[in-house]
């Protein structure tokens, strides 16, 4: 009887319910806690494995500039300069080295993020490689808590997960507003180029294929109008005459491009004379003869050139003679004893100054100069950032764009005696452009030697871009076809400041890109 008492009471008694509940509650937790852990150890070291991939393909990326070595620095930079850690994964912390991952690199992507990469694009061809591919190594994630609470009740635990990342980034240079030329640089151009020297870039190419020679230092030729033509820009209706009107134009004329890998555009075009450049001079030929009246071909503010009309009257469009008085900005002193560098197309910047003072600015009127040589103490003097200027052609000529500018000058607007055959501003042109950089062409310089062209030439990289200022119109040899002769001082390198003894930008848009696409 009180043994059933006992028992019956103790199968009555609800006391310790809970704690069944609990107990059952506990195992969920710890499960829910122990997936939310390794979930978030899985979640955080993928995150640790995406970021060093994406920062392996941006250092690889941003070495690919055409260039002969562009995947061998790409691929030391990749290896070499980044390195970030990881913390949960079975392995070293470090993430860094070639046998993290393995780099691909390819011509092209598809024009879909969702298709994958073509095998048919990967390239070992420096020229063609724009994009850079990384594939991490896998690492392995042991699900330590979840295995273990599988094994508690019952199981065989979880086998470790492998990790992994991918990433593809591309690099591009690009140019805006320039003008479509370009010329091959000599040898050791980064240290034997500076502000002051100047060049003679001589026509190359002659119109015929891959079969002609290469080019050497000095050719110039122009890249093929379909990366530049700008459909709203000053040049969209000029037809046949665009090559012309991109490089005579002073407005925004150019769209933005890509410049690690442009194409050549072989021979002499059609309607391309030295018009093309000497609209800048007030001098309107050719296929611009109707162009002095377009405010886009607007001459410089200071044109002195040594010729003249040789039919007496103001615009030079065909014949020209020297003037009696005036002379040109001189060239350097060892074109005229052919001993300037590099097949006697790059000098030294040293050039007679005093000669050209002596013919243009003769002060003989003057009580103060009754000995007839020419004087500069007149013109104002260099200031700013112009001062790096001193003693080049340039630096002559914004000085005397200042006279001319000076309402102090009793000459002023003229740039010099007005006894003399020039004035120095524009006669022709019912426009004068008031930014002294309208005689500053910006190129591209291209390193021929490791990066041939001949004829029609795919895929050049540019090696740099020089600012070039004409010292004097550009001339043809009246050949067929004609081999122009331009005469230009280098006067800076607009996409890097300070290089070649400094000197400033003159106009144009530089960046470098490089950005991540997967």
């Amino acid at each position: 009887m009180f043994r059933k008492a006992i028992t019956t009471r103790f199968a009555k008694d609800e006391r310790g319910t809970v704690v069944i509940l609990w107990g059952t509650a506990m195992v969920a937790f710890i499960g829910f806690f122990a997936i939310t852990l390794d979930v978030g150890r899985l979640s955080s070291t993928h995150a640790e494995l995406q970021s060093f991939a994406d920062n392996v393909a941006l250092a690889a990326a941003a070495e690919l500039d055409g260039q002969p070595d562009a995947l061998t620095r790409s691929t030391n930079a990749a290896v070499n300069l980044i390195s970030r850690n990881q913390t949960f994964a079975d392995g070293a912390r470090t993430l860094s080295g070639a046998a993290e991952f393995t780099l691909t690199f390819y011509s092209a992507l598809p024009a879909s993020d969702e298709d994958p990469l073509e095998a048919s694009d990967i390239t070992t061809e420096p020229r063609l490689a724009k994009f850079a591919h990384v594939a991490l190594t896998p690492r392995s994630l042991s699900m330590n808590m979840a295995s273990a609470l599988n094994r508690m009740v019952g199981g065989d635990g979880f086998a470790a997960t492998n990790l992994t990342a991918e990433a593809v980034a591309g690099f591009a240079k690009a140019a805006c507003d320039i003008a479509p030329l370009m010329f091959c640089l000599p040898p050791n151009w980064e240290t034997d180029l500076t502000v002051g020297d100047q060049i003679l870039l001589r026509s190359g190419g002659g119109g015929g294929g891959a079969s002609e020679p290469p080019w050497g230092p000095g050719n110039f030729g122009f890249i093929d109008l379909e990366l530049f033509g700008d459909v709203e820009g000053a040049c969209e209706n000029e037809g046949g005459n665009q090559l012309a009107c991109l490089i005579a134009a002073q407005e925004a004329i150019t769209q933005c491009v890509l410049t690690n890998g442009f194409d050549t555009e072989p021979g002499q075009k059609e309607g391309i004379t030295t018009a093309a450049f000497n609209t800048r001079f007030d001098m309107f030929g050719s296929t611009l003869s109707g162009g002095k009246n377009k405010e886009i071909y607007a001459p410089a503010p200071n044109v002195i050139k040594g010729i003249h009309n040789d039919t007496g009257g103001a615009c030079i469009q065909g014949g020209e003679d020297p003037t009696p008085d005036t002379i040109a900005l001189g060239r350097d002193n060892c074109f005229g004893t052919d001993t300037c560098a590099h097949g006697n197309r790059f000098g030294n910047g040293s050039w007679d100054r005093q000669a050209y003072l002596n013919a243009n600015h003769d002060l003989s009127h003057l009580d103060a100069n009754p000995d007839g040589v020419g004087s500069d103490l007149h013109l104002p003097p260099l200031v700013g950032t112009n001062a790096v200027f001193a003693g080049t052609r340039y630096g002559m000529y914004l000085r005397e764009i200042a006279y001319g500018n000076d309402p102090l000058n009793a000459n002023a607007p003229s740039l010099l005696n007005p006894s003399l055959s020039e004035t120095g501003r524009p006669i022709c042109s019912s426009h004068m452009s008031s930014n002294p950089a309208r005689r500053v062409v910006n190129t591209v310089g291209v390193d021929c030697a490791v990066n041939p062209v001949s004829g029609k030439t795919k895929n050049v990289p540019a090696s740099t871009f020089i600012s070039v200022f004409l010292t004097e119109p550009v001339g043809a040899d009246g050949l067929s076809p004609p081999n122009f002769d331009i005469y230009g001082e280098i006067v800076g390198f607009p996409e890097v400041s300070g290089v070649g003894n400094g000197g400033n930008g003159f106009g144009g848009i530089f960046r470098d890109v490089v950005q991540l696409y997967r």
